[in-house]
């Protein structure tokens, strides 16, 4: 049986006080394993990017249990869940992101700067990643001189880079173009980018009472 990465017990997460809350998740129930792959899908304001925020160390429930390896992660400090975010987690936004003044490759491996890896393995795995992504003749480029596609690419080798045990994309391609959008889903979809990253495989109404799988 593949190995369970991440469970949501009871999640709810509600904004406001008194008479004027919003109850943006109630009493969700969800588990993640290895190798797996979910889509988060819903109308506007049906509690979508609640979820990716609670399932990326990015906020806390106000009720439920969330468990990162085993780990339940509520009473964490800000630190710790920084730490998470940085070694376990990988992050693809809609937006790319980048630091405007940095080359491709300086962007890549940013986050192993944090997460204390020596330069020469930080430059090696950020050459090994570009390259993965078909940006080996553009490590030196500055975001101006790249396209939407390898600006996104760029991103995704940096959200892979660190290996994570959970890699979340809040659409990631909405701003491209339907061929290069086809293209990205290829690299994401492609195992040797994808590194040991546990991917989620189900279809989630975060509007539902109810997540575990079938």
């Amino acid at each position: 049986m593949s190995k369970k990465v991440a469970s949501l017990e009871n999640i709810s997460k509600t904004y406001g006080k008194e008479d004027l809350t919003v109850k943006a998740l109630d009493s969700v129930n969800l588990e993640i394993y290895k190798g797996d792959y979910l889509a988060v899908m819903g109308a506007s304001g049906s509690g979508k990017s609640t979820a990716m925020n609670i399932i990326g160390c990015l906020d806390r429930p106000s009720a439920g249990i969330y468990k990162l390896n085993g780990i339940p992660i509520e009473n964490l400090s800000d630190d710790e869940l920084a730490e998470i975010r940085n070694q376990k987690l990988g992050f693809v936004f809609q937006q790319f992101h980048l630091l405007s003044d940095a080359t491709a490759l300086e962007n890549v491996t940013l986050p192993m700067i944090y997460a204390g890896i020596e330069s020469d393995q930080r430059l090696e795995r950020g050459k090994n990643a570009l390259k993965k992504v078909g940006l080996a003749e553009r490590m030196n480029n500055r975001p101006n001189q790249l396209s939407g596609g390898q600006q996104q690419r760029v991103a995704i080798a940096r959200a892979i880079i660190n290996n994570p045990a959970i890699l979340l994309a809040d659409e990631p391609t909405g701003a491209l173009d339907s061929k290069t959008t086809e293209e990205l889903s290829s690299i994401l979809s492609n195992s040797e980018v994808n590194f040991e990253i546990e991917k989620i495989e189900r279809i989630l109404d975060s509007k539902s009472k109810s997540m575990n799988k079938n």
